[in-house]
């Protein structure tokens, strides 16, 4: 059965609180000196913003190659005049393991995750901007649910569930190409019903520059405006935006869900 239905979850904000969390500063500080970045000139939470994630997420998260080698390089660069590869490429690989092993999504989605999973003709697709390496990482909260999951890179009919990531794709979810791969890849042209489930970056830590309440309005409107374009269809909603920092994800949430899977597409 082609799916009739998609639901779109962002990844980090969203589905994984941890990944907002970890970049607290008092936790980044913390996990900077045990990857040995501090020892290599990123000494504050602000010197890694500013001088290298930052910089490198525009490359870093629509690169088919790993951002390990993105972010050693950077910090060869700026930083590191003299200091072996070796140790760079060590302290950067740590780095993103222990940002990624702290990315996992939150066990309180699965209730959610297990409904789709009874409702054929539903595609489940986890949407991101993220780097390679997070592929993996996404794929393996559906394997927690004994949930097939595949990578939306790949091309395949009557997709269940569905990790969507930029590095992937080679291009980022805020432009039109992004979802025009991912409909003809995932063959989803009998999409009629959509419910998009992202926090459109509030969630994000005012380090990033990602974050900034002046922008969320935008983000909001554009992923409207682009998903409209794509797919013919309904959008249901209304989009949620969760606010919420206490690992309790809003009860509205699971009604849409069942709300979607309930009604039928005109």
């Amino acid at each position: 059965m082609e799916p009739e239905k998609l639901i779109i979850f962002e990844y980090s904000g969203t589905l994984s609180l941890d990944a907002v969390l970890f970049t607290r500063p008092g936790n980044l500080m913390k996990e900077l000196r045990e990857s040995g970045l501090v020892d290599l000139g990123i000494t504050s939470p602000e010197i890694s913003w500013e001088e290298i994630v930052n910089p490198t997420w525009e490359e870093g998260s629509a690169a088919s190659f790993s951002y390990k080698k993105v972010m050693a390089k950077r910090v060869k660069d700026k930083f590191s005049s003299g200091i072996s590869d070796e140790i760079i490429i060590l302290a950067a690989s740590r780095f993103v393991e222990i940002y990624l092993g702290h990315s996992s999504v939150d066990k309180q989605w699965k209730h959610i995750f297990r409904i789709l999973d009874e409702h054929p003709g539903v595609c489940t697709v986890i949407a991101t901007d993220h780097y390679a390496e997070a592929t993996g990482y996404i794929l393996k909260f559906p394997g927690e649910l004994d949930v097939q999951a595949m990578a939306a890179k790949e091309s395949f009919a009557n997709p269940e569930f569905v990790a969507a990531d930029s590095a992937d794709l080679g291009v980022h979810k805020t432009y039109r190409r992004f979802w025009e791969i991912l409909k003809v890849n995932l063959q989803l042209d009998a999409v009629r019903q959509i419910l998009l489930i992202d926090d459109f970056g509030f969630n994000e830590m005012k380090g990033d520059s990602y974050g900034g309440l002046e922008k969320i309005e935008r983000r909001k409107e554009k992923a409207v405006g682009l998903l409209e374009k794509v797919f013919p269809a309904i959008m249901c909603g209304p989009f949620h935006l969760w606010s919420n920092m206490n690992n309790t994800i809003p009860l509205e949430i699971q009604k849409q869900v069942t709300g979607l899977l309930l009604q039928k597409h005109p």
